[in-house]
């Protein structure tokens, strides 16, 4: 790949190239949006894989000071607890890309690392390589031809256009990840916090383009990992659905307007029927029998029990709110099984696209990132996705002033409506699940914001009030009142 002279990585035995960027990486890496272990200092790193892209251009030929760029997987160390005495954690690993140059265009200021004071890249600069048209251009160019680089495998899915040298534009809103656009027709997705094991992001939008689902854009290409006895999954290329807005900005528009919104939400709640639909054909399913129903019945009591600790105004609710989950699982009613299966697992108005014909897609299939990868992976009972996305009409009409709650509830019952034409079965006919899972969603809710936006406490706590009522026997599931919920790290939701 590149001779002695001008390889960025020397020998992956000798440390010498971790060893220098340590001091630079400990205070970049908890500045990161994507960082996950904020709040606790990094103490050191330990190098999983190191990968040269690119070469630099070594003096003394054409073009020197050409920019190199590495790909790096490193453990971040840091104290499992607060206080001096506490133990290390194990650390979570990143991926990084990292680009070098000797002189470092005024252009890609903002972009800077540092300058290590020695090792292979000793006085040189080092800075993120996504905002550096040419290292994205290379990284594109290696999704284009699948083959092994390092410890880096490069797969090609068997369809689908991977056109070459498109500019890149990085994509600022994200908090977990970071998203490449490359010339308004492909979105490359890389994995910040990686974990061994099958993504949910890459698994999932798969298997729908092998039943050739129209909901979901088709992956490209793909990065992975060594990683034991499983892959890392680092990136996902896939069409970009140029011309779309987002179900958020679409439902702040529509509020800013005086507008109803219950028509999209009557669409999106079929375009959620048809992909559930989709991955039930394309993965097992499975039944979850009484016994299931209640481990997962104590999994929120536990999740409830946890936040009123934290959060005293959920204290005086503890009581009703409990009284959901023991219904769910209470063997007596008719009918004490349930079919579960592949969903979205963090639906919300932000993850689905409308085009300009008015079709609606569902996009990042990764699950709730804080959660464990295998927890995510799990069958879930639909009626999850559809309280996420009854929770996310909420905090839209929370965001305008003055609050709007009607406008909610008609989305809500809409949205539900149109689920029910798409599927044949109305998520209100499932009151007691769906009751369940808007309540465990609308106590995490409560968690977050209590400790990271008490200003937006109100929004989950007004759910909660009318959660924690007595609901009369046989009753319908009730869609109106104040219930949001959208995804964790987002301006939309907690998290």
């Amino acid at each position: 790949m590149s001779d002695a002279s001008s390889t960025l990585v020397p020998s992956p035995a000798s440390g010498g190239l971790l060893a220098s960027l340590d001091p630079l990486l400990r205070p970049w890496l908890p500045r990161q949006r994507w960082f996950a272990g904020k709040g606790r200092p990094v103490t050191g790193f330990t190098l999983v894989a190191a990968t040269e892209l690119l070469p630099p251009g070594p003096p003394g030929r054409p073009k020197p000071d050409s920019p190199g760029l590495l790909h790096l997987l490193v453990r971040a160390q840091q104290p499992a607890g607060p206080g001096p005495g506490a133990a290390t954690d194990p650390g979570d690993s990143y991926q990084i890309l990292i680009g070098v140059r000797r002189t470092l265009p005024p252009r890609l200021a903002p972009a800077l690392i540092g300058r290590p004071a020695d090792g292979p890249l000793a006085g040189q600069a080092v800075y993120d390589a996504l905002h550096d048209a040419r290292l994205t251009e290379v990284l594109l160019e290696r999704l284009r031809l699948p083959g092994r680089l390092g410890a880096l495998r490069f797969a090609r899915a068997g369809q689908g256009d991977i056109p070459a040298g498109l500019p890149a534009r990085v994509l600022g809103a994200e908090q977990s990840n970071s998203s490449l656009v490359y010339g308004e027709r492909l979105i490359l997705k890389l994995f910040r916090r990686v974990v061994p094991g099958v993504n949910p992001d890459l698994e999932l939008p798969l298997a729908l383009a092998a039943g050739r689902s129209t909901r979901v854009p088709a992956p490209l290409a793909w990065l992975e990992a060594d990683g034991g006895a499983e892959p890392l999954v680092l990136g996902v290329l896939q069409p970009f659905l140029r011309g779309c807005d987002d179900g958020w900005e679409l439902a702040l528009g529509a509020l800013a307007r005086g507008e109803d919104f219950s028509g999209e939400a009557r669409a999106l709640g079929r375009a959620t029927a048809e992909v559930h639909a989709a991955l039930a054909e394309a993965l097992p399913t499975v039944t979850l029998g009484p016994a299931r129903l209640a481990a997962l019945a104590t999994q929120m009591t536990e999740r409830l029990d946890a936040a009123a600790q934290a959060v005293p105004a959920l204290h005086r609710h503890v009581p009703g709110l409990r009284t959901a989950f023991e219904a769910m699982a209470d063997p007596s009613p008719a009918g004490t099984s349930l079919t579960a299966q592949r969903v979205h697992g963090d639906l919300h108005l932000g993850q689905c696209l409308r085009g300009p014909d008015g079709h609606w897609s569902l996009i990042d299939f990764e699950g709730e990132p804080v959660k464990p990868l295998a927890e995510r992976r799990l069958p879930q009972p639909p009626v999850r996705d559809v309280a996420g996305m009854l929770r996310s009409f909420d905090y839209a009409a929370r965001s305008h002033q003055p609050w709007a709650p009607e406008w909610a509830d008609r989305c809500r019952d809409a949205y539900c409506a149109g689920y029910a034409e798409a599927h044949g079965r109305d998520p209100r006919d499932e009151p007691v699940l769906l009751r369940a899972f808007e309540t465990d969603k609308a106590v995490y809710e409560a968690l977050y914001e209590a400790r990271h936006r008490p200003d937006w406490l109100p929004v989950p706590l007004a759910a909660v009030e009318r959660l924690a009522a007595p609901v009369p026997a046989g009753a319908r599931a009730d869609t109106g009142g104040p219930l949001g919920r959208a995804r964790a790290g987002s301006r939309w939701s907690p998290g």
